[in-house]
């Protein structure tokens, strides 16, 4: 779906329907002066009799099909006073799946309304990017290897404009919508990542997915393979990739605009485990197929380049992507193996279903070795404790730089991200001691997630601002709602992107 404007008020404006988002006992003929001189037949509509306006209700008026707006969705947003962004998203999800199954072709937003709808915070242009980013995310679907007919699956509508009262479209509710509109397609390339099966999704396929991203936006992208990984000395990395039949990847893709070149890169580093069976420490087969997902932090980084490359954000940024599958076989790493990571520190590796820390330690280091981050941050689908600590819909925050974390904490809320700080207590790190190596790479049970943070923080130099987000629990859901039809979320690419247009607050 296009993202279009339409200005010279309601004389001009043209849609097969218009949305309009109203509070609890606000009557409909109210929001809009301008929408209702458009759609004069709306303060007759019967159906409007019927609207309260609750959270989650739609209602669909019918006017005159010769009128330039003969139909007005209305989405309920529930009390005023209980308004968030997330709720907007939401409704504009809804709104625009009601359109969809109407069949309708072009649907508009009234501007206007935008700013008298803000939760307190916040301002039109938020709402803007907000409506527009939730109206997209809510068209998602994944059925690339569904066998549907046509005539059996409503297409999405063509365009959604928004409406504005004068000659001309701000530049600023220009900018906002096409923000939207940028940050929910690097969403869907993270949640197609995340939803593709592992047959098709495999370290090359990523990798041939940055080398596209980087041939339509001009970014650099570097890609290297199993014999040269092992050659530059990342043991811990190879450990991981040893039992598997497809060549593991390290794909380094870089935004570099002109000017920016010199700037100390913001880094982040992306777990890409393609599928993990969990080694010779072998997963039960309950829900295994949902491990295709274990590469959702690389998918997310992925997603963030796309948005990137459709604003074009003067600010140097850099992804480093370790891709592997995980697999038994009789190359595989054994229970008890040591190995010595690209630092030169040494880790037993008590649990070969603890993978994602070894190829991301190897990562990080690498990552510092050859940039000077401004700041780095590696996100990852790491722990099952994570989940259990935090649930569903909540990813883990650990960073000691209290600048940083609030950053990551404050905007990810924003936008629909949502993080909770864990601690990093050098007291912890007792639990990773082994008995014949530097490292273990697993500790007890309690704490796990505490315990995978405090392995990776072994790997970062004195100095180096960090940040380490376990995304285990919302990076993939079973609960339908109208953002996200199930799997893939793209969780933490609006978050990557706000860090990159916001820039990261001194320590």
């Amino acid at each position: 779906m296009d993202i279009r404007f339409q200005a010279g008020g309601h004389a001009a404006w043209r849609a097969g329907a218009v949305m309009v988002f109203v509070f609890k006992d606000e009557p409909l003929a109210e929001v809009d002066s301008q929408l209702v001189e458009a759609a004069p037949w709306l303060t007759i509509a019967p159906a409007g009799n019927d609207f309260r306006a609750a959270k989650d209700e739609v209602a669909v008026l019918h006017g005159p099909p010769a009128f330039d707006i003969p139909r007005v969705v209305a989405v309920g947003l529930g009390k005023r006073e209980d308004c968030t962004l997330e709720r907007i998203r939401l409704a504009a999800a809804a709104g625009i799946r009601r359109c969809r199954d109407l069949r309708v072709e072009n649907v508009g937003v009234v501007a206007a309304q935008l700013g008298r709808m803000a939760p307190t915070g916040h301002d039109a242009l938020r709402v803007a990017e907000e409506v527009v980013c939730g109206a997209l995310l809510g068209l998602y679907r994944y059925d690339r290897f569904r066998t549907v007919k046509d005539d059996e699956r409503a297409e999405d509508p063509r365009w959604l404009a928004l409406l504005c009262e004068g000659k001309n479209v701000p530049d600023d509710l220009h900018g906002a919508a096409r923000k939207g509109e940028a940050v929910a397609l690097g969403m869907g390339v993270a949640r197609d990542l995340v939803n593709g099966p592992a047959n098709i999704v495999t370290p090359a396929f990523l990798a041939s997915e940055a080398e596209a991203l980087g041939r339509k936006h001009g970014f650099r992208v570097e890609v290297l393979g199993r014999d040269e990984l092992s050659s530059m000395g990342m043991g811990a990395f190879a450990s991981v990739f040893r039992g598997a039949e497809e060549e593991a990847r390290l794909i380094v893709i870089e935004h570099a605009p002109a000017g920016t070149e010199e700037q100390q890169p913001l880094v982040f580093v992306g777990k890409g485990v393609t599928f993990d069976t969990g080694g010779i420490s072998l997963k039960p087969a309950a829900k295994m197929h949902e491990m295709k997902g274990d590469m959702a932090g690389a998918a997310a980084i992925l997603g963030l380049f796309a948005a990137l490359g459709e604003r074009d954000l003067p600010r140097r940024v850099v992804g480093v992507l370790p891709c592997t599958e995980n697999m038994p076989d009789g190359r595989a790493t054994r229970p008890g193996d040591v190995v010595t990571t690209l630092s030169g520190k040494t880790v037993e590796i008590l649990n070969t279903d603890a993978e994602g820390r070894l190829l991301l330690c190897d990562a990080l280091t690498y990552a510092q070795r050859r940039w000077q981050p401004e700041a780095l941050v590696d996100l990852a689908t790491l722990t099952g404790a994570c989940v259990v600590a935090l649930g569903t819909e909540v990813a883990g925050l650990f960073c000691d730089d209290a600048a940083l974390a609030d950053a990551i904490a404050s905007r990810g809320e924003t936008v629909g991200d949502l993080f909770w700080p864990l601690p990093l207590w050098k007291s912890y790190a007792e639990n990773l001691k082994s008995d014949v190596a530097d490292l273990a790479n697993v500790g007890p049970r309690e704490g796990g997630a505490v315990n995978a943070a405090l392995f990776l923080r072994q790997f970062i130099d004195d100095g180096v601002r960090w940040a380490h987000l376990d995304i285990a629990g919302p990076a993939f859901t079973a609960k339908k709602s109208a953002l996200c039809p199930g799997g893939g979320t793209g969780f933490a690419v609006r978050t990557l992107f706000e860090l990159v247009s916001e820039g990261i607050p001194a320590a």
